[in-house]
């Protein structure tokens, strides 16, 4: 498996989005295991799976599993990830 959101991630990144116009047509994403400036979300690590790992978010009230591409990012997977969505810029 090659596509880093499914089981639950993609419904997270679909509420990321909402109120940001434009959406479908793309969005800039960035995340990191440490806090930084403008980060909007939270997400914590709570087990590994099929060496993927879940994560769930409080605010959202729901789990979305990474699957091992989260390891071109990381060495070892985070046990939290803080997220920003902004739009796309235009070209």
């Amino acid at each position: 498996m090659q596509e880093p959101f499914v089981a639950g991630a993609d419904t997270a990144i679909d509420r990321m989005v909402e109120g940001i116009e434009n959406a479908e047509a793309g969005v800039t994403l960035f995340f990191s295991a440490s806090p930084f400036p403008g980060a909007q979300h939270e997400f914590r690590r709570t087990r590994e799976e099929s060496g993927g790992h879940w994560y769930y978010s409080e605010e959202y009230t729901q789990e979305g599993w990474l699957c091992p591409a989260l390891f071109k990012y990381f060495d070892e997977a985070p046990d939290h990830l803080y997220v920003q969505v902004k739009p796309k810029p235009s070209s």
